[in-house]
């Protein structure tokens, strides 16, 4: 895999937005090749200490089949959900893939929260990630490895929904303040038996 090589990074200033008001979502596609997309799956798989997430429901810790790793710069404690999780050490396949993703959004990051979903079956219930540790003024940059699915927000207030399909070695960048105003998900199929990865990229506040 040729790091050099890895990333197709043409921001393009007139992307679309893919949010009618209250916010600005870009989608950029083939961000990464399918062949590179596989070698990177296969190393976070292996480099990472990969766990149940677990949440509060009703007063009770529940465990998830979904998986996750939240990695980060020391100090860049994050809690959801009701839980704090601790951050593990950056790798040089992380750290690599943060400074594209910094390039591709113009912002700074300090931690990223991977999921892995085996299949179809696992999937993100409507939530924003607006927790009292992340800095409301930097945007969250997502990067999507492996099963292509489909991804959708819905405005807070008038419930306007949109959607579309995160296809493999694509990128999102969310910028403020499209979390204080839409919720998204990462719906459930059936139709889907492929594992997926992927990497939200954000900035904690009063790290160090």
């Amino acid at each position: 895999m040729n790091q050099n090589s890895l990333f197709r990074l043409d921001p393009d200033p007139c992307r679309l937005n893919l949010l009618a008001k209250d916010g600005t979502v870009n989608y950029h596609p083939e961000f990464i090749s399918a062949e590179d997309s596989a070698k990177l799956i296969g190393k976070l798989k292996e480099s990472l200490q990969w766990e149940v997430d677990q949440l509060i429901m009703f007063g009770k810790l529940i465990s998830t089949r979904r998986k996750v790793a939240w990695i980060g710069d020391q100090n860049c404690a994050y809690t959801y959900s009701g839980v704090k999780k601790q951050p593990q050490a950056w790798t040089p396949e992380l750290l690599f893939l943060k400074s594209q993703m910094e390039e591709l959004a113009q912002s700074e990051f300090n931690s990223c929260l991977l999921n892995f979903y085996h299949d179809g079956a696992d999937g993100m219930g409507w939530h924003c990630d607006d927790e009292k540790e992340l800095d409301t003024q930097s945007p969250i940059a997502s990067l999507s490895l492996g099963a292509s699915r489909k991804f959708a927000l819905r405005h807070k207030r008038d419930k306007t929904t949109t959607s579309l399909i995160l296809e493999n070695g694509s990128a999102l960048i969310m910028y403020p303040p499209t979390q204080q105003f839409w919720q998204h998900a990462l719906l459930k199929t059936k139709t889907s038996h492929i594992s997926r990865i992927n990497l939200t990229f954000r900035k904690i506040n009063h790290a160090s």
